[in-house]
This record gives C-alpha cells, structure tokens and sequence, in this order.
C-alpha cells in the first residue's frame, strides 16, 4: 500500500516515536514543579521548546504548545483581535486559507481577498483590503489543498507598513523551511511533519498586542491552558528538528517525482487540469482533476489499486459542496486527487501510481456513461432515456438562451450535470445553445471548466424555477 495523502497527515517519523518513548520515562512529572522529578521534566519541556523556536525563527518565550494546530489558530484570532479590540474587528483573510482560520474568522468581520487560477494571493489586493479597522490579516504560507506557496514575505512587509498584525498558518510548509518574512503570529500542527497528532504551535512576536481568551491558566504563558502533554511536545519538536536535516535533500528528490505525475498524467489521462502554481509550490504535493469523473468512486479505485489518496470533489465532501479552494481558483472541482507524497517515497510507487491511474479513470467513466476522449458527440447519439442523468430536452436549437435545447439534470450530482451537457452538445449546431439545468453547486465550477476545457463558450447562469440554468453555446 502505498500512502500518498501526507498533506492530511505523515506517519510518524522514527525519531518522534523514540523521543515520545524516552519522555514517558523522564517526562511524567509536572514541569511546573520544584522536585527533582518536576526539574527533569521542565528541562525536557525547555529544550523542546528551543528546539522548536529555532525552526520557527523566533524566541522560545514568544512560542507555546497547544492541544492542536486548529486550537492554535483560535487562540492566535480570538488573543490578536481581543489585543486590537480598539482598531476595529475587520479580519482579513484569503479565500483558500485552512477551513480553520475561516472558521475563526467568522466570529468578527471577515473582509475576504480572492486568488488567481493557481491559487496566488497578490499583495496588492491585500494592501487594497486593509481599512483604519483592519485588526488582523490571516495569510497561509502554502495551500494545503493545492501546494501553493504564498508571497508570506511581501505580504509581511505590505502589514508593517499598514501596523496591522498577520497571521501566518505555516502548517503545511513548516517542515520544508521557516517562513520568511516580517510576521507577527504563527500556527503549525505537529501530524503535518511527522510529529504525534494533539501537538499544535503557536508563535507570537514581542511587540504584537495580544491578550489570551478562553480559560485563565498560567501555563504556557497563559495561552494554552492545561497540563502540558510532556511526551507528545517532545516527540513533536524532536521530529521537527530531524525533519528539517533532511528537508533540503528531499525536496530536491520529492520535486523530481512530482514533476513526473504533473507532466505524464495529462499525457496518460485525457481530460485533466493540473491545478496549483506551476513553481511556486511545495515539493511534494500535486493537484489534478479529471472531467467526468465522480471523486469517491476514483479514490476507491485507487485505494483498491494499492494507493491511499485525497480529494477536494464535492462527492467526497460530507457537506457535498466543492472545496472552498477549488472554487476560489475557480477551477474544475469533479474527480479531484491531491497527491502528496512523504519523505522516503521511492519512483517505482510513483510509476505504479501512474500505471493504474488510467485504467481506475477509465473504468470510474464508463460507469457513468461519460463520452471518450472528450470528443463532442454528433447529433443522434447523444443522451437519450438511459443516459446518466436521464436529461429530458427539448428540441431548441436557436441562439436565444430562451429557444436553447435543455437539459435537465435537476436531483443529480456533478459529474452527471457535465456528462449530461456534453452528450448533448452535438445536437445543436455550431452556434447553438444548450442550457443545463442543475442544483448541485458544483455545476458552477464544472460546467464553465469544461467550457474552457472543450473549447466551447460558456454564456453564463440565471436563476431557474428549481436549481440554476447554466448556458453554453456550442462552437466547435
């Protein structure tokens, strides 16, 4: 089996786990504590945390550990909000930030800064966002979703000039290198590297106006309250020091294998956009989603293949909604894999991926009835009454998107919608309309993709007696 989701969670490295063994032993007592057992335990917690601080790039007075990266990130809002209380409560985020930081964002006034096609947050729009109550910016040093590194330095500088504090969520990056740049907050998560799960961090400058919220306690300086899990912080910080020796060596190998599923899958696989920046990204983790395709049903073909995979797809989604990500970038969301490979990963997993991947893909799309090769269907053998989603249509053909031929996919989950419109288009001529009618929200970002994607010209969508009418005029 091989394991190709570390942007979720690594395995635990071996160092981690002979440090948590090692502070079982000699770091049970309470570190807070004037005895002999107390005195072994604050020097395990002491050095872990100058350990930790030296990766991080600040002081060991200005970092805590936390029960979790997402603790983390709710204690550095609600204490930096709290701290600028009197500025104003606009946060400003960008929209492909951790669902955490949004989440935490949602208690104030959260003043959003949109993304390009690969994911990038421009510092302009960030200068262009901040107001004389902005209290807070909140910017990921790299998407976790789709490998995106963010202009952390630049946007640092464009703050300090405003005097607004950012927060940086270094969770996915901190294990490749520190975070450059002027920042005030920083929150990391211990499972993303390699470190036991519970074990979450955060960073604040000297300097930057902070006042803790939630429970008083007096330890970890009063922004963690709760008894230090001793072992875990250890093995946490052990790890992240063994991870950083050999980042540098295996950035350069994981890159290389990166670069070969980014080059080979849109050659192996018709009807695939490779999503995230195409070198501003980190060296392991690789975004791909395939047209007409439904996300579960790949990745359980995958995991039946041997290969332990994510996705960002609606239907792989409790709230089967597209990722918030995706949907930012404004890219296609159906049959989304996001490969993300750990440390000691060897070619021939790679190259065994890449062998099944087709087969799972094609297999996944003749379940569903999708059209081969992408090719546009002629007239007469387009959707009829067993198609996917059943379209009823009628029989418009003018360019009038209220003569259009329709397609009804209402009650049907994307990919269905896409497959729908694409057995439909040859029956219309070029120049002719078809307008699909859907209330999956996936279809907002799936239908304009396989425009672009199929080189036809997406019109746009209007409100509908149930769902959306989304038009597309046929032109090739």
């Amino acid at each position: 089996m091989s394991y190709f989701d570390m942007a979720s969670a690594a395995p635990l490295h071996p160092v981690a786990r002979q440090a948590m063994i090692a502070a079982l032993d000699e770091g049970w007592a309470d570190p807070a504590r004037l005895y002999r057992e107390g005195r072994r335990a604050r020097l395990l917690l002491d050095a872990a945390r100058e350990a930790a601080a030296d990766a991080v790039g600040c002081r060991p007075d200005e970092l805590v550990f936390t029960p979790s990266g997402t603790r983390a990130v709710h204690s550095a809002v609600s204490g930096a909000m709290a701290g600028r209380r009197r500025t104003g409560r606009q946060v400003v985020v960008s929209a492909v930030e951790h669902s955490s930081v949004l989440h935490a964002a949602q208690a104030y006034e959260q003043v959003t800064v949109g993304v390009d096609r690969s994911g990038l947050v421009a510092a302009d729009d960030v200068r262009a966002a901040l107001r004389p109550d902005t209290a807070l910016v909140c910017l990921q040093s790299a998407n976790h979703e789709v490998g995106t590194v963010q202009p952390v330095a630049e946007v640092a500088t464009v703050c300090r000039a405003a005097g607004v504090p950012l927060l940086v969520d270094a969770a996915q990056s901190l294990g490749w290198g520190p975070v450059e740049g002027d920042w005030s907050l920083l929150t990391a998560s211990a499972h993303k590297w390699g470190g036991p799960p519970g074990v979450g961090l955060l960073a604040v400058r000297k300097g930057t106006r902070f006042a803790p919220q939630g429970p008083a306690d007096e330890r970890e300086s009063g922004r963690a309250p709760g008894f230090e899990n001793l072992p875990a912080i250890v093995a946490a910080a052990a790890s992240l020091r063994a991870v950083r020796e050999e980042a540098e060596r295996e950035a350069a190998r994981l890159s290389v294998l990166v670069d070969r599923i980014r080059a080979r899958v849109p050659r192996l696989v018709p009807d695939v956009e490779v999503v995230g920046h195409g070198t501003l990204r980190l060296p392991h983790l690789v975004t791909f989603s395939c047209l007409y395709v439904d996300g579960e049903a790949l990745l359980t073909g995958l995991d039946r293949a041997g290969f332990s995979v994510s996705s960002g797809s609606s239907c792989t989604s409790s709230t089967l909604t597209p990722s918030h990500v995706l949907k930012a970038m404004g890219v296609l969301s159906e049959g989304n894999v996001r490969v993300s490979l750990p440390p000691g990963m060897v070619a021939e997993d790679v190259e065994g991926f890449l062998d099944v991947l087709p087969g799972v893909v094609a297999d996944v799309r003749s379940a569903l009835g999708a059209p081969a090769g992408g090719a546009v269907l002629d007239s007469g053998t387009a959707a009829d009454s067993g198609t996917p989603g059943n379209p009823a249509t009628d029989t418009g053909t003018g360019s009038d998107p209220d003569t259009a031929l329709v397609v009804d996919s209402l009650g049907t989950l994307c990919p269905i919608p896409v497959i729908d419109l694409a057995r439909v288009i040859g029956d219309v001529p070029v120049g002719g309309l078809v307008t699909v009618l859907s209330d999956d929200e996936a279809a907002r970002l799936d239908i304009p993709a396989w425009c672009a994607m199929r080189e036809q010209e997406y019109v746009g969508e209007r409100p509908a007696e149930r769902g959306t009418a989304y038009t597309v005029r046929r032109r090739v």
